[in-house]
């Protein structure tokens, strides 16, 4: 049913009604000394965007002073300058253009924005800013953030581009209880005259800082540092200090910082080297070490001669390269053999290997696998280095080809810690005898460890009478009759494997000597 509305008595609207009477009053009843606070904080906004402006009109000047004395290294940066200003002057003057149309909406035609009458007058920012089809405040609002988020690809440091973002900020404060207001609402919306104007005053000076910031990282990109560098040093830049015998010393000779405009005067051995970027080459037809010497000469930005010596040293090798085997100083045939080799002062990249006797292979940077194909004989390993263009052998060097040496064959089975045990004869417990598949072989002497193929075996136990039975493997596992036999063994009762028949990765089926004894325990 429907729920019927309470009648209110006159009495009670008319008590309703004086408290929102009273309600308005309270809104309306700023206090002086607030109103006089701003005026005291606008006035030094005023003053403090006042000096930024005078800083950053020197770095103007300072600009186009650069640019009538060299136009072709400080143009880049002077038209950077230019936009700079460009667009600060811009949201500058707009938030000048408002704090003069909010004070007239106050005072009148004849308004001072340095002398505001009303200063608590709540209903000017509001219309200016807020009106519907005519309010500003959107234009500032995007403004700012135009400006913002250009200004701030220009600045470099992290510190100082969080600064701006942080003074330039149109977001809404997350704590402030705006009941959905947007930016513009909760800047201006019934706010006194004087605060206006303070905010937009800030708003002046957070430019003016920004500006600056943008400027001083510019200007620290043309030849103003010479009004701030209080050292240089002549400095050689070599491509490499070892060179092989035949090739080319090459080096950079510089004073820092290098001007691309206006480039030193290079002496070595009292005569002046000819080159724009200050390259220096010889021919070092000798071994051993050197150290050419010589002295650097500049104009500074006075127009003075500034003269810096300097030396470098440089060494002269042979050509050489270094080959080793990672595993010993031979090569076994059919069995990729790793192998490391480099060349001192030659990235590996230039390198080029070649073996005869087999083929060679690499596996990854410095690391290649030899396999030799005939056991008995050598391989000889060519190393080649590409050095300013050409092709240089850098060495050779001869290895001895043998056959892989037998394996030895194994009982695998887990260990405690789950790792693979392998028994090599002796006792061993039934329990672990018969969780086995059978046998396995490898050379694994610490320094090689190779898998082999087991093929056959035989095992041979003994009967009552002492006579020998041998019984053949299932290939690589045991037999049902080998594990049958093994099962009815007592303690300490033995057999032994034998006739082991094994093929490597050379592809060679051999039979190991000797014979496996195990001891039931």
């Amino acid at each position: 049913m429907p729920i019927k509305k309470k009648r209110i008595s006159p009495r009670q609207k008319m008590i309703n009604l004086m408290y929102v009477v009273l309600m308005a009053m309270l809104a309306l009843n700023v206090s002086s000394d607030v109103l006089n606070g701003f005026s005291l904080v606008a006035d030094g906004l005023k003053k403090s965007a006042e000096n930024a402006s005078k800083v950053n009109k020197g770095i103007y000047n300072t600009f186009d002073q650069q640019m009538k004395d060299n136009p072709a290294k400080v143009k880049e940066w002077y038209d950077k300058a230019q936009y700079v200003r460009s667009m600060s002057d811009s949201l500058y003057n707009l938030a000048e253009e408002l704090k003069v149309t909010i004070v007239r909406k106050s005072d009148g035609k004849d308004a001072d924005v340095n002398n505001i009458h009303n200063r608590e007058d709540l209903e000017a920012s509001t219309q200016v800013m807020l009106a519907p089809g005519t309010g500003r405040g959107e234009e500032l609002y995007k403004a700012i953030n135009r400006y913002r988020d250009r200004i701030v690809q220009m600045v470099t440091d992290k510190e100082k581009k969080e600064i701006i973002i942080s003074n330039l900020d149109t977001e809404v404060p997350a704590q402030a209880k705006v009941l959905g207001k947007n930016w513009q609402e909760y800047a201006f919306e019934n706010m006194p005259t004087a605060a206006a104007v303070t905010l937009l005053t800030k708003l002046q000076n957070d430019v003016r800082y920004a500006e600056g910031e943008v400027l001083h990282n510019l200007i620290s990109n043309v030849d103003v540092k010479d009004i701030r560098v209080n050292q240089l040093n002549a400095y050689v830049i070599p491509n490499t200090q070892t060179v092989v015998q035949g090739g080319r010393f090459s080096a950079q000779i510089i004073m820092a910082a290098v001007d691309t405009t206006r480039r030193p005067t290079i002496y070595i051995g009292g005569k002046q080297i000819q080159s724009d970027k200050g390259y220096y080459e010889t021919i070092c037809s000798k071994t051993g070490d050197f150290t050419f010497s010589g002295y650097i000469e500049m104009l500074n930005g006075s127009g003075e001669t500034v003269r810096r010596d300097f030396s470098q040293k440089y060494s002269v090798v042979a050509p050489s390269a270094t080959v080793s085997a990672d595993i010993m100083n031979v090569l076994y045939a059919g069995y990729d053999n790793p192998m490391s080799i480099s060349v001192p002062g030659i990235p590996n990249s230039k390198l080029r290997v070649s073996m005869t006797g087999g083929t060679f292979e690499q596996k990854g940077e410095g690391k290649y696998n030899a396999r030799p194909t005939t056991p008995g004989g050598e391989a000889v390993v060519t190393v080649s280095a590409e050095n300013e263009g050409r092709m240089q052998e850098m060495g050779k060097f001869t290895f001895r080809i043998r056959k892989l040496p037998d394996p030895t064959a194994y009982i695998a089975y887990a260990g405690e810690a789950g790792d693979e045990n392998r028994f090599k004869g002796g006792s061993l417990s039934k329990q672990v005898l018969m969780a086995t598949e059978g046998i396995g072989a490898a050379i694994d002497d610490g320094l090689l460890n190779i898998v082999f193929r087991v093929n056959s075996f035989e095992t041979v136990f003994y009967d009552a009478m002492g006579n020998a039975i041998p019984y053949k493997s299932n290939g690589a596992n045991f037999s049902d009759q080998q594990k049958s036999l093994m099962r009815g063994l007592a303690r300490n009762k033995r057999f032994y494997i034998s006739q082991i028949h094994a093929t490597g990765p050379d592809g060679i089926e051999r039979t190991l000597d000797g014979a496996m004894e195990i001891i039931i325990k």
